[in-house]
């Protein structure tokens, strides 16, 4: 039985972006994730909370963590826990807030970051960054602050 791809034309035009956020999130997420495990024994989930930290000019409170990442509050502790066992972060109480954990990265987490970010933008080039210009990526960016700003409704 010979079988075929439907092609955008078939699809409504709502269910093919839906399928391309979908695919494009799946797709890039496990090579990324595979670049970053094979050279860094870094999962991306955990590349992702030492995104947000190296782009933080201050010290991030936890709970930021868990809105911010697509983790839940109870993964991003456990990665917290590994993240500092490795000696990448260090969890601080928070002087504005007793109840606050904030974290930060070390120097050696800096260091990880910095190698682990090289590995994964010479992953996405040649599938990402090098295909999109840049009013495409402005356009996903806009796309992506519209979605996760109605994520709770």
């Amino acid at each position: 039985m010979a079988t075929r791809k439907l092609t955008p034309v078939e699809m409504p035009e709502a269910d093919y972006a839906f399928y391309g956020l979908v695919w494009a999130g799946t797709v890039l997420t496990e090579r990324v994730d595979r670049a970053l495990v094979k050279a860094h024994d870094l999962p991306v989930s955990w590349f992702e909370v030492l995104l947000w930290l190296a782009h933080s000019p201050e010290p991030v409170p936890a709970s930021v963590l868990g809105n911010s990442t697509m983790l839940s509050r109870s993964q991003v502790s456990r990665v917290l826990d590994t993240l500092q066992a490795r000696g990448v972060v260090t969890r601080t109480q928070s002087v504005k807030d007793a109840r606050s954990v904030e974290v930060t990265l070390t120097p050696e987490g800096r260091h990880l970051f910095d190698e682990a970010d090289a590995t994964r933008r010479a992953c996405l080039g040649p599938v990402f960054t090098d295909v999109l210009d840049q009013q495409d990526l402005q356009a996903l960016s806009a796309v992506w602050r519209k979605l996760k700003a109605h994520k709770d409704t």
